[in-house]
């Protein structure tokens, strides 16, 4: 009995000096921040696209293509997944870390070919998403429909 605690106690101070502390301020800090320069860049290429004379809608479709293209191309560079690992929640601003979860099963599972590879497995997060979002909005605007009819 007392060897078994003693094999516990050797195990729970085992884990406690493997397992990494994180500061809850510093890790909202690096979130705030990446979040906040993903932002500054969207905002960036918005304020371009509105000074070469494009409407608002425009310039905002070519602000969601440059984050779109950013982020699939820092996920294949292997850039992305580091900033995430730094910045945390802040990558997950809804665009890019969208792209990156579409892009990043594509890069992993390349090596097992164009079809059993990265057909299979590209959307094995977003699919789901993708497959949700087009149902509700359906169901959405098939009840907005209705209701404007009665």
């Amino acid at each position: 009995m007392q060897e078994d605690k003693e094999k516990q106690q050797l195990y729970e101070d085992y884990v406690k000096q493997v397992t990494p502390t994180h500061s809850l301020p510093a890790n909202m800090a690096k979130a705030f921040l990446v979040g906040g320069l993903i932002c500054v860049l969207g905002q960036a290429v918005t304020e371009w696209a509105l000074a070469a004379g494009m409407d608002e809608k425009t310039a905002g479709t070519w602000c969601s293509i440059a984050l779109i293209f950013l982020s699939a191309l820092t996920t294949g560079m292997n850039l992305y997944p580091r900033l995430a690992k730094w910045g945390g929640a802040g990558t997950l601003v809804p665009i890019t870390g969208f792209a990156n979860s579409v892009a990043a099963p594509a890069v992993e599972y390349q090596k097992e070919g164009q079809v059993f590879g990265i057909g299979s497995k590209i959307f094995t997060i977003a699919g789901p998403v993708i497959l949700y979002g087009v149902l509700t909005s359906w169901v959405l605007g098939l009840i907005q429909y209705v209701a404007e009819r009665w």
